[in-house]
């Protein structure tokens, strides 16, 4: 990997560990190594080179601040849908409008796609469901017990969906 892949590597390392040490509900338990988060970003790389996900990623000068990813669905049925995953940004970067962005961003690229229906979840009573309501996604439900968090106790999550 070109040095400049490495450098975005290494930030992408740091952003994931630090919205998991945040307690964002992102499919992992804090502490989060260098070495797991590394290999999952080495998964996503993989899936965008095979044209399965998209990642968006927000700079601030030059350090990664912020990320959102959509997940192409592949079956032959679902060609119009896309799951919007993993939208974060660094603790000390929020507040300032950088996960809205990303999300407006996104959608122009899941339409490219030929992507009409955008689905996503997110735990229940976080900061993003809000964020998702004023952005025109509409609640399909709750699912309780959905995952656990650090303390061993199960989330509810919320899904929604938009059509673009």
């Amino acid at each position: 990997m070109p040095e400049q892949g490495q450098v975005m590597l290494a930030d992408l390392v740091v952003l994931l560990q630090d919205a998991v040490e945040s307690g964002a509900s992102i499919g992992f338990l804090p502490p989060l190594s260098e070495e797991e988060a590394r290999e999952y970003w080495t998964s996503v790389l993989e899936d965008i080179a095979q044209k399965k996900r998209v990642l968006l990623i927000a700079r601030h000068s030059t350090q990664v601040v912020g990320a959102v990813q959509l997940e192409l669905a592949t079956k032959a049925n679902a060609q119009h849908r896309a799951e919007v995953q993993k939208l974060f940004v660094l603790q000390q970067e929020r507040r300032r409008g950088i996960g809205r962005l990303l999300m407006q961003a996104i959608e122009p690229l899941a339409r490219e796609r030929g992507r009409s229906l955008l689905v996503l979840d997110t735990r229940l009573g976080d900061l993003a469901e809000r964020l998702y309501r004023k952005l025109g996604y509409v609640e399909v439900g709750i699912i309780p017990s959905y995952a656990q968090n650090d303390t061993g106790t199960l989330d509810a999550t919320i899904i929604f969906y938009k059509f673009l």
